[in-house]
């Protein structure tokens, strides 16, 4: 005799959901197929002389793009050091496909924390989009490596 109320129907139903749950996620659905594989990968070429380095430039991740950080090793003023080093990052940033306007996250390491008004003179001047991207501006102890007074790194979008 088959069950025609409606808790009978319902547990049918959650069988056939948890069957068919069961089977997208060992890769026998459609819906599984169609996913994108997300891989870590470099959006630069490996380099030419086949040493491996000890860190990356930057880091893909689907469409997320992570960028190592990046100073300016010379004497100089802070308004030097932040100019060298947000025109290096928007590099890094274009030759990866993305750019200052759609960085998601910033990090400011400043050697001196008196210097963050002179650094945000120069950060302002850079074009960041109608939505800025969200910042953390610190001064680590012991300064930064390189004697760099200024270094940043981000986090944008391909």
């Amino acid at each position: 005799m088959e069950d025609k109320s409606r808790r009978g129907l319902l547990t049918k139903g959650a069988v056939a959901a948890v069957a068919a749950t069961g089977a997208a996620m060992l890769g026998k659905g459609s819906e599984a197929q169609a996913q994108p594989r997300l891989e870590k990968r470099s959006p630069y070429p490996p380099n030419p002389n086949g040493t491996r380095p000890m860190f990356s430039r930057a880091v893909a991740y689907g469409n997320m793009l992570f960028l190592s950080g990046v100073g300016a090793h010379y004497f100089g003023t802070i308004e030097e050091h932040t100019k060298t080093v947000l025109d290096e990052l928007s590099k890094n940033l274009n030759d990866a496909g993305s750019s200052l306007q759609k960085c998601l996250k910033v990090s400011v390491f400043l050697n001196d924390l008196g210097d963050y008004n002179a650094m945000n003179a120069v950060y302002r001047s850079y074009d960041w989009g109608p939505i800025p991207p969200v910042r953390t501006t610190t001064a680590p102890a012991g300064g930064i490596p390189g004697n760099s007074l200024v270094e940043i790194d981000v986090i944008a979008y391909i």
